[in-house]
């Protein structure tokens, strides 16, 4: 790798970490010796990286700082359309739109026009329905709504036997299965962590009541509760 390549891999190191990170760290990340890394990042500040650093925290980019990718590897650029195709096959259509708008603000981005290896990378996902079957679901929008802005949902629901009842959840994770898709949230009407299956949902509706507690602690509950039961669900979760 060379000095040039090794300069871009210290910045999608330092993007990658939201938090200072050591400069042994990054040196044992990149392969590279702590002196050459520092090196490298007083010749990135030299260029007006906006690289904040001190001693015995370690670097982090500042806060609000873009630098469109200007050089990928193969296999960079074949995860990005796989992943883009994959969610394009998905229900969610707002969501696999902007995979598109992304994929194509990369190829204009970049210094090489990558939109004919874009387009012949030879790696498609296999999706279980086809596009005839496909249905869009407008309610995964709003989920993904509600976990942005952090506001509650009201909902009808089904359980498995077919019964109804009516809940107000928050929503923690959205998790995308072949054919289906879950949502992990807190319900309040258990007072306890539930999954809940979007095909189950009768209704949907976006609130304009506050999650009880920041998503990011209720991210944090959600894991240690599904960690701790793992053992007795055998990996299935709640």
């Amino acid at each position: 790798m060379d000095k040039t390549e090794r300069l871009f891999a210290v910045m999608d190191a330092l993007r990658r970490h939201r938090r200072p990170v050591t400069a042994a760290s990054l040196a044992e990340e990149q392969g590279v010796s702590v002196r050459t890394l520092y090196r490298d990042v007083q010749t990135l500040i030299g260029l007006g990286a906006p690289i904040d650093g001190e001693a015995g925290v370690g670097y982090m980019l500042k806060p609000g700082f873009f630098l469109p990718p200007l050089m990928f590897t193969p296999e960079e650029l074949e995860a990005l359309v796989l992943g883009a195709r994959w969610v394009g096959a998905q229900p969610d259509d707002g969501l696999g739109a902007a995979a598109q708008n992304a994929l194509a603000k990369i190829a204009t981005a970049s210094p090489e026009d990558l939109r004919d290896r874009i387009n012949d990378t030879g790696l498609w996902p296999v999706a279980v329905w086809s596009a005839n079957s496909r249905r869009p679901m407008p309610i995964l929008g709003q989920v993904r709504q509600a976990m942005r802005t952090e506001k509650a949902l009201q909902i009808s629901y089904q359980d498995e036997a077919g019964t109804p009842s009516e809940r107000v959840i928050w929503p923690v994770q959205l998790a995308y299965y072949e054919g289906k898709q879950t949502i992990a949230a807190w319900c309040c009407l258990r007072q306890a962590f539930r999954n809940f299956r979007t095909d189950r949902i009768v209704a949907l509706t976006v609130t304009d009541a506050r999650y009880g507690k920041r998503r990011a602690v209720l991210e944090k509950e959600w894991r240690d509760s599904w960690q701790h039961d793992w053992p007795s669900n055998g990996g299935q979760g709640r």
